[in-house]
């Protein structure tokens, strides 16, 4: 099993100016101690009562950040967690996640979902149709990474979106391309976009294991459906461990690892809402990351 870490906020103490260098001692800590990527979220607004926190608390622009870790690291895979297609136009987050790839030596996913976050949306004046139009947005931009990466200049149009001369140069350093990665448990669409487009998947821990083992079971069934091979198909996790007094401990944690193990997944990210303070990360680096690995 292996363990991410997901940085969805970024209200430290002493405010603004202590951003930069807690992110740097975060970054650094979780690539010296084995984790196997980095994550942010794809979000605007903070999520109201993330941890306690405000819509209006501080967030940072997902690839702009990613591309500050990337400086930062050698060996942590990044990415979005993930990425809402209102938020770009295709042509141009492609080309956003080639670059990422290419300046992190071929350690980009391309993280994308339909997005959820209407709120959000409407605070920034971003369009925000329905669930239906937002889903084929998602195909559309699922289509147009699988043409893209598969040659260095071509053509697309799509339900919403049209790209008449789109150039691939630099190409990505990830081979074959960046892993495209959905996040979302829907088991008409987004599970059957998964079988057909996706390198893996993400579901949320939160929504428990019998949801957990149904969406993995639908999973199983678009892929004999559309004949994917389901092993081919990276099974993330993403939950939250608070390692403090009265909340989470190691031997818990272990569990639930064991658990999404005995699941399919191999792969579990985690929130810390309390990582700005190092030492449970430390403890995660000497105490989990290790014993996951037997998993």
């Amino acid at each position: 099993m292996q363990i991410g870490l997901q940085i969805p906020s970024f209200k430290y103490p002493n405010g603004t100016k202590e951003i930069r260098p807690k992110l740097k001692e975060i970054v650094t800590t979780a690539e010296e101690s084995d984790f196997a990527s980095l994550w942010v979220m794809d979000h605007y607004f903070q999520i109201q009562n993330l941890f306690g926190e405000a819509y209006n608390d501080p967030m940072l622009e997902s690839y702009t950040t990613l591309g500050y870790f990337a400086g930062l690291t050698e060996k942590l895979y990044l990415g979005a967690l993930v990425t809402g297609v209102i938020y770009r136009y295709p042509s141009a987050l492609l080309k956003m996640v080639n670059t990422l790839d290419i300046l992190s030596g071929g350690r980009a996913y391309l993280g994308i979902g339909a997005a959820w976050y209407e709120e959000e949306a409407v605070g920034y004046g971003i369009p925000y149709p329905g669930i239906s139009k937002r889903f084929e947005m998602l195909e559309d931009n699922l289509q147009l990474a699988k043409e893209l990466w598969s040659s260095d200049e071509s053509s697309f149009e799509g339900k919403h979106f049209a790209a008449p001369k789109i150039t691939n140069n630099p190409r990505p350093l990830s081979d074959p391309h960046p892993r495209i990665m959905i996040g979302g448990m829907g088991p008409k669409k987004t599970l059957r976009m998964v079988a057909q487009y996706a390198d893996a998947c993400n579901f949320f821990e939160g929504a428990g294991e019998e949801r957990m083992q149904q969406a993995i079971d639908t999973l199983k069934g678009h892929c004999e459906n559309l004949n994917r091979d389901y092993d081919t198909i990276e099974k993330t996790s993403l939950g939250t461990v608070h390692l403090a007094d009265g909340h989470d401990t190691v031997d818990s944690v272990l569990e639930r690892l064991k658990n999404l193990s005995d699941m399919g997944f191999t792969h579990a990210i985690f929130n810390m809402p309390n990582v700005y303070e190092i030492t449970p990360l430390e403890t995660f680096a000497k105490e989990i990351v290790p014993a996951a690995k037997d998993l």
